[in-house]
């Protein structure tokens, strides 16, 4: 029945006890730990193995209360796995000092408590980005690519050099040379009706052969098909939508919505990298908004403006109409009527440019469009009919029941 007592005492000194010899076993280190006492060393004579089992207890409570009495906390008796078959109350002295090992306890726990999201920033592969198109949402994107390492570049009609500094990003005022850094990933932040104009101003030739192009625009099939249409075969195409901004997504990204769908990715070496495929840069520049912790949606760009068409167009049509009303907060605004508050003040902070875009380039707004208009018109026959109901009763009948809509007896 053998058990060691190990201390440790500020992380520098060890020494070891054996029960049964009672005596103590050379440290590996010099020095003697000031926190144990030397145990007695058991009879010649060979005991019984109950009476062992006491007198190693013994020995055992001992060296506890002499450590208690220092001041150290952290010690307890565990029952040793012969005891129970040789019913005896042998219990193995356990210690947890956690006080005396504070140092490299503290340093591992520091250690440990290193965000999670910058270790896995750390192993993934760095790209360098350029952004055509560096206003809000173009300086909004590029702190949260800085921030996880990445390289950016910025090209934009206005003169951003002060902004571009500010976050650590390389800003450029002339295309061609933008293009002649070579970045990896290409992301076109413009607006949605100046981006065919946009598209056919790149110089293409200054660019490498492979490069990754990147739409962030609202709608999705009529960027996916310009793409299609003017960048050359051996470009890669990735539609994205991160279906939030500035406002919504300024404290975190984690839970909001970003929809992809991988058009077109070679799967040979790209000519900006060495070391990745297409398809290793696609899933590295997705990789940064999953390590932001966005939720992931990969689908279509027809099935998105489908959807979008319901929700994201509706929500602007509805907004615009709130605009139009002048709403204003009263004394005794309800919860709901703070909503359509807030929904008109979201909605009028985007220009009209982007409601006009995701009208225009996006062929369900319109059919959406006619079901908000058809649905206003019944709700307004539902209400006016009850009412002719209720005028009809009275002509008719001289009085009515204004819930049954039916003719009151007359008295």
């Amino acid at each position: 029945m053998t058990s060691s007592v190990c201390m440790m005492e500020c992380g520098l000194r060890h020494r070891t006890f054996n029960t049964r010899s009672m005596g103590p076993v050379p440290s590996t280190s010099a020095g003697s730990c000031r926190t144990a006492q030397r145990i007695p060393t058991a009879p010649a004579r060979a005991p019984s193995a109950c009476s062992l089992a006491t007198h190693h207890l013994s020995a055992k409570q001992d060296v506890l209360r002499s450590l208690r009495a220092k001041g150290l906390k952290g010690f307890r008796l565990r029952e040793s796995r012969g005891a129970a078959k040789n019913n005896c109350s042998s219990q193995r002295l356990q210690i947890n000092c956690m006080d005396a090992a504070q140092p490299f306890d503290y340093e591992a726990k520091a250690k440990a408590q290193l965000s999670k999201k910058e270790v896995i920033w750390a192993n993934d592969p760095k790209l360098s980005i350029g952004i055509v198109g560096f206003g809000n949402f173009g300086q909004f994107i590029a702190t949260r690519f800085i921030k996880q390492g990445h390289k950016v570049l910025a090209f934009s009609r206005s003169d951003y050099t002060k902004e571009a500094a500010a976050l650590g990003a390389e800003y450029f005022d002339q295309i061609d040379d933008f293009c002649e850094e070579h970045p990896d990933v290409v992301i076109l932040c413009t607006s949605i009706l100046s981006t065919e104009k946009v598209l056919n101003s790149i110089p293409f030739q200054r660019l490498r052969r492979s490069t990754l192009f990147v739409d962030v625009l609202s709608v999705k099939s009529f960027p996916k098909a310009l793409m299609l249409k003017f960048l050359p075969d051996s470009c890669d195409i990735l539609c994205t939508h991160p279906m939030f901004g500035p406002e919504s997504g300024k404290e975190s990204w984690e839970g909001l919505t970003f929809q992809y769908e991988k058009v077109r990715v070679n799967s040979g070496l790209v000519s900006t990298r060495a070391d990745m495929t297409g398809e290793d840069r696609a899933d590295a520049f997705i990789k940064i908004w999953k390590n932001e912790r966005c939720k992931m949606v990969e689908m279509t760009c027809e099935e998105h403006d489908r959807l979008a068409a319901g929700s994201q167009f509706i929500t602007h049509t509805v907004g615009r109409v709130l605009g139009k009303l002048d709403l204003e907060s009263t004394p005794i605004d309800t919860k709901g009527y703070k909503s359509l508050l807030d929904l008109k003040g979201n909605t009028e902070k985007d220009s009209f440019d982007l409601y006009y875009g995701l009208f225009m380039y996006n062929q369900n707004a319109t059919d959406e469009l006619d079901r908000l208009e058809k649905a206003f018109d019944d709700v307004k026959k539902q209400l006016f009919g009850r009412l002719h109901q209720l005028v009809r009763a009275e002509i008719f009948h001289g009085t009515a029941d204004p819930v049954t809509m039916k003719a009151r007896p007359t008295p």
